[in-house]
Order: structure tokens, then C-alpha cells, then sequence
């Protein structure tokens, strides 16, 4: 199956067609956002899960309720996908929160006139590659990755879905206002939770204390929320993710490109960064 079959293009990428509509989407660009709504803007596979069950904590002072009784889907629901013109995300009570995995340059009218919070997380483009290449061999709705090599040359080509990483993460670093964006990457999470979980708190502008932030860090270790049944799609159904072959949550690690990447192919990924990445001055953890 190709990519014509899977994806519609959108805006100059590709959007996987199970989980997009053209109704999703005029909803997402006529959407009015507040000042005080919080989003989450990732690459996929950069850590969005997790910022989900952070965000929730925070913004309810470390109430686990938060996080137990809505799947993450619905709790910070991705603004282009179909469930979100059903889930009247205008009644909801501020802050709101939302996830976008869109470049700063498709975000809609109203988001550039309030400037509304925004959580940019990054990651290492290689461990993303290697979980990105897991996860379409487990997602019916994503095209089968099929040769590494060949999904290597894709990714690295802007090929996939949701477009360049190079391209996305060069959009939002470049992004205007940035006193309303906070940077964060995957890589300083692990290095020290709590210490992460203390600056999205204080960039949200949540007063916690010492033993809620513990409290929120523990619960947001990979190992323990893997085990929150609320955000680890144990209940999508195996048609949609056969987790049978590769878990969602499956290592939550920094390096384990290492395990998949040969080194030509690794020699082949650090000339394209490089080239790719050459006018930025934003020093990355993976650097």
C-alpha cells in the first residue's frame, strides 16, 4: 500500500487519512483559541504522550484524577483530528489544554492574534526515525515502513507523514513570540524529571509545591505510566495497533537508535543533519 492510499496532503504533507477529514481540518483553521489555552507541539514520536499526562498534573495541582479518567486522546485532544469537532472543546473550562503535531506555519489565524501557551518538545531525530519506524510497523493506518533503509531515505526526505522534522523543528525554533513558547526535549526529561517537571510548571504559571512535583514526576516515569491504562492505547483495538508487534510505550529511552541504525546509515543521517541543520544556533541536549 502507498502513500496516496494512506495520506492526504495537506498544506504540503502528508496527513495519515484514518484520523484527518476535510471537516477536522476547516474546524482546526477556523478555531478560536484563548490566551491562557496550553498547547503541546510535537514532531511525532518526540515525547507527546508524555507531556500529555504532565500537563493534566500540573494544571490540576498533581490530581491524579487528571490523567485516570480521560484517555489521552480526549484529555488533550490533537486540535486537525477527527474526534475534535465531537468533543465541544469550546465548553471546556480554562485552561485548556491541546496538541498539535502541525509546523508553526499551519497553525490557524486565531493562534498567531492571542498567543496562547505552547510546550515545543524535541527529540534526537534518530531515536525519533527509530520509533517512528516501529510504530508504522504496528499502526494499520500508517504506511508499512518496509526496508529500513528505505524508510531512512523517506524520513530524511520529508517523505512521511507530517513532513521534514528538519523543517518542523526549524519552523517553531524560528517562531515569533517566544516569551509564550517553552523549549524542552525528551533527552532533559529522562536526564531529570522532577527538575522538568518543576520548569513546565513554573513556564504554566502553577505554584506546586516540593512533594506534588515528586509526586507528579513518580507518576510520570515511563515504567509507571505505561501502566496507566488511560494512556498507554491498551484499548485500541489490534485491527488499529497490534502492540503484539511492538508495544506504544516500548522502551522510553534516549539512544536506542543505536540498536537500529548501521553505521553507514547513521555516517548517511549525520550528513543530512548537518547539512539540514547548519544555520541553527539552538543547542539540542543530543548535541
Amino acid at each position: 500500500m502507498t502513500e496516496a492510499e494512506f495520506y492526504m496532503p495537506y498544506k504540503g504533507v502528508y496527513l495519515p487519512s484514518a484520523i484527518h477529514s476535510s471537516e477536522s481540518l476547516k474546524y482546526y483553521e477556523e478555531f478560536t483559541f484563548r490566551p491562557d489555552d496550553i498547547v503541546t507541539v510535537t514532531y511525532p514520536k518526540s515525547g507527546t504522550t508524555w507531556m500529555k499526562e504532565i500537563v493534566p498534573l500540573i494544571t490540576s495541582g498533581g490530581d491524579p484524577k487528571s490523567v485516570e479518567t480521560l484517555h489521552n486522546w480526549d484529555r488533550v485532544p490533537f486540535l486537525e483530528e477527527v474526534q475534535a469537532p465531537i468533543l465541544n472543546l469550546e465548553e471546556r473550562p480554562s485552561p485548556r489544554m491541546f496538541s498539535t503535531h502541525f509546523h508553526y506555519s499551519m497553525m490557524p489565524p486565531s493562534f498567531f492574534e492571542v498567543k496562547p501557551k505552547v510546550i515545543y518538545v524535541m527529540r534526537n531525530p534518530k531515536d525519533v526515525f527509530t520509533s517512528s519506524f516501529h510504530y508504522h510497523e504496528m499502526a494499520s493506518f500508517l504506511v508499512n515502513p518496509g526496508p529500513k533503509g528505505e524508510f531512512l531515505r523517506k524520513f530524511l526526505d520529508g517523505k512521511v507523514m507530517f513532513g521534514s522534522w528538519f523543517d518542523h523543528i526549524k519552523s517553531w525554533l524560528n517562531a515569533d513570540g517566544k516569551h509564550s513558547i517553552m523549549y524542552i526535549s525528551y533527552e532533559e526529561m529522562i536526564m531529570d524529571l522532577k527538575d522538568s517537571v518543576t520548569r513546565i510548571a513554573q513556564f504554566l504559571e502553577k505554584s506546586l509545591d516540593a512533594e506534588v512535583i515528586e509526586k507528579i514526576a513518580d507518576r510520570c516515569l515511563f515504567k509507571n505510566m505505561k501502566q496507566n491504562n488511560m494512556s498507554n492505547y491498551s484499548v485500541v483495538p489490534r485491527e488499529i495497533m497490534d502492540q503484539t508487534k511492538s508495544e506504544f510505550f516500548r522502551k522510553g529511552i534516549a539512544g536506542d537508535w543505536k540498536n537500529l541504525l548501521t553505521a553507514s546509515e547513521t555516517e548517511y543521517f549525520d550528513s543530512v543533519y548537518r547539512d539540514k541543520m547548519k544555520d541553527v544556533t539552538y543547542k539540542f541536549a543530543w548535541d
